[in-house]
């Protein structure tokens, strides 16, 4: 490969993953920047809502004079077919990427890039993906209406079941039968290169870089993926089979029966073992710190700093203290901005590390009730930000995301489905957020 293509595949991918685009994201090793992982997250508002869709992307020596290959791999092992252009043998239908005929000016050319593939196959996950199948784009008989009906239900479903929840089962350990794997102990570690083996094997061994991303974003979703399934359960029942669709052949379809029920119990199973995993991180952490292993010694040196840091800050009033004297586990009270909605507010708020950060991104956990579209019922906060391996930019960004009068909209960023509902509603709506909102911050001092 030319250094041209290489320096031009290397640019793409720092532009993306500098990006604040929440529904987008790629990763490579090192040494292969022709191999590209991507993952798009499932648009709102379609039957794809909050769901992880995985690809390949291979770019050849000759981009980007030619597209690169791209192959879906979020497929059930090859057995569901989530889309008319997305095949369950992973193909992807795209003029762009030479899979399908198109209108002139739709084929590739070099102004385009990975980012554009990736835009192009979100675009395919629409409120109504029947329409993508041609020949049925403008089918309006009332068997075409049903059709498209059923067509979005099963899709919810199978999102859900595949691209969600087999996903989180299968990074915590959980059996079909509802079992959790026990978790290896660091306890036995008598060194610090022992303890990195422990922790670091399994990423040298296979290359899953979305799986802390996963992580962390079905815990923002956790309660939209509860809203989807209560609205299915009035829409099907139980049981009742899958409709194939006239477009669907053998070995290229989406089989299957709905079973809902099922789904919110395993939804339910994935939360609390995230949750434990959450806890668990803590005592490892005691571990790692009576061993004086330099993750310990960093996170301390961080809390430290973060310390002196809002010590100096008059413009945020924060305290922050060490959970039993943990560096993994940092307790933060933060008092709300005065001339806000959050002003005379006491929020407590738990930010726990992970032995692996910040490979493993930190979780955060507001103690303190609070009805705010950024923050989901239990409490977890939705964030982002740019410096994950500063444990301050994420005390920040929590604030920052806490404190924000007038965001501008992005649907992936409301984890309280009806806060969100009504923060962007009418103005009769946003009084009643507003209402909800200061009483939650009044009670923050009872």
């Amino acid at each position: 490969m030319s250094n041209h293509s290489i320096i031009r595949i290397t640019k793409e991918l720092a532009d993306l993953q500098k990006s604040s685009d929440l529904s987008l994201a790629v990763a490579c090793r090192d040494v292969d920047v022709r191999n590209v992982k991507a993952i798009i997250i499932g648009p709102p508002d379609t039957p794809y809502e909050f769901g992880f869709y995985e690809f390949q992307v291979k770019f050849g020596r000759d981009y980007p004079g030619k597209a690169p290959s791209v192959l879906a791999t979020t497929t059930n092992g090859g057995r569901c077919r989530f889309n008319p252009n997305i095949y369950a043998g992973g193909k992807v239908c795209l003029s762009i990427l030479g899979t399908w005929r198109g209108e002139r000016g739709e084929e590739w050319s070099s102004a385009q890039g990975l980012e554009s593939i990736l835009i192009s196959i979100q675009s395919l996950m629409s409120s109504n993906p029947y329409e993508n199948e041609p020949g049925f784009e403008t089918a309006l008989d009332e068997s075409a209406k049903k059709d498209q009906k059923d067509y979005v239900a099963k899709i919810r479903h199978e999102s859900l079941r595949i691209s969600v929840i087999q996903r989180l089962e299968e990074y915590l350990g959980i059996s079909p039968a509802g079992t959790v794997a026990p978790f290896a102990s660091l306890d036995g570690a008598d060194d610090e290169d022992d303890e990195k083996d422990i922790e670091y094997d399994e990423l040298s061994i296979n290359f899953d870089p979305f799986k802390d991303l996963c992580k962390r974003r079905f815990l923002w979703y956790y309660d939209s993926y509860l809203l989807a399934i209560s609205k299915a359960k009035t829409e099907v029942k139980d049981g009742q089979a899958f409709t194939r669709m006239p477009f669907e052949c053998t070995g290229n379809t989406m089989e299957g029966k709905f079973n809902y029920t099922e789904l919110e119990r395993r939804l339910r199973l994935i939360k609390k073992t995230l949750d434990a995993e959450t806890a668990r991180w803590a005592e490892e952490g005691l571990v790692l710190l009576k061993k004086e292993t330099t993750a310990a010694a960093n996170l301390q040196r961080q809390y430290e700093q973060v310390v002196e840091a809002y010590k100096r800050d008059k413009k945020v009033t924060l305290d922050i203290e060490l959970v039993d004297k943990n560096p993994f586990v940092w307790s933060i009270t933060y008092i709300g901005r005065p001339m806000t909605n959050l002003d005379g507010g006491l929020f407590h708020i738990i930010l726990c590390f992970s032995p692996r950060f910040p490979e493993e991104q930190p979780r955060a956990k507001f103690e303190t009730t609070l009805f705010h579209h950024r923050i989901a019922l239990d409490g977890t906060p939705c964030y982002n930000t740019k410096r994950a391996e500063d444990a301050k930019s994420h005390v920040q960004a929590i604030i920052e995301a806490l404190e924000e009068e007038s965001p501008p909209y992005d649907p992936r960023t409301l984890v309280n489905p009806e806060a969100a509902k009504l923060f962007w509603g009418s103005e009769e709506d946003k009084k009643m957020y507003n209402r909800k909102l200061r009483r939650a911050v009044q009670r923050s001092t009872e």
